[in-house]
């Protein structure tokens, strides 16, 4: 591959971010999360199947690590009891770039029968979906057309997925104004540990 591939990669990719639809949906996402996780003392449950389920556990690990507890719940596993684990106040966030997924479209019939006012985030590529129109929110991904020269394999849609992902997690950090203590207190080893409870000892001796 040459550097002119290499580059035409980056772009196509670099320009899928900058054209996310920035709406007030984010600010009420966040809202939403703020409400049920740390108000009502439910937890954020993300969903997806496939590559876009890879991206929602990845946004359930690092929501779990900057103070608002999340788990990532299969699909398919869900119909099998792992659905039990819903509780009341819990918030379902579902990815899917086709918005129609048949699993997590279940899954949304499957939630509300066990706990009728769940209510639902969900991050598409189509806004006319059945996934989007069950919503109580909406993110809009843009919609990108994928870098993989077939068109077809997840590649530029998981990355703005992700990006979303990273929109919530930091703005409900803001929002929740989380420290570095209380990231120390949960990343006792590695570098990231260490580097959390050198900026809080800094933070108090100012």
């Amino acid at each position: 591959m040459t550097n002119e591939n290499i580059v035409s990669i980056l772009e196509h990719e670099a320009d899928a971010v900058r054209h996310i639809p920035v709406t007030p949906a984010f600010d009420e996402a966040i809202a939403l999360i703020v409400e049920h996780v740390h108000h009502r003392r439910g937890r954020l449950i993300t969903s997806g199947m496939g590559k876009a389920g890879q991206i929602a556990m990845n946004i359930a690990t690092t929501f779990s690590s900057t103070g608002t507890p999340a788990f990532f719940l299969h699909p398919s596993e869900a119909q099998h009891g792992d659905l039990g684990i819903i509780r009341d106040e819990d918030l379902l966030l579902l990815i899917s770039n086709s918005g129609k997924t048949r699993e997590l479209v279940e899954l949304i019939s499957l939630a509300r029968g066990l706990v009728p006012h769940m209510r639902f985030i969900v991050i598409t590529g189509n806004p006319d979906s059945p996934l989007a129109h069950e919503a109580d929110i909406c993110l809009f991904t843009g919609n990108p057309k994928e870098v993989c020269p077939l068109g077809l394999t997840p590649t530029t849609s998981t990355t703005v997925m992700t990006v979303i992902g990273d929109i919530l997690v930091v703005g409900t950090m803001r929002r929740i104004q989380f420290s570095n203590a209380e990231y120390a207190k949960r990343h006792h080893g590695g570098y990231l540990g260490s580097k959390s409870r050198e900026q809080s000892q800094n933070e108090q001796q100012q």
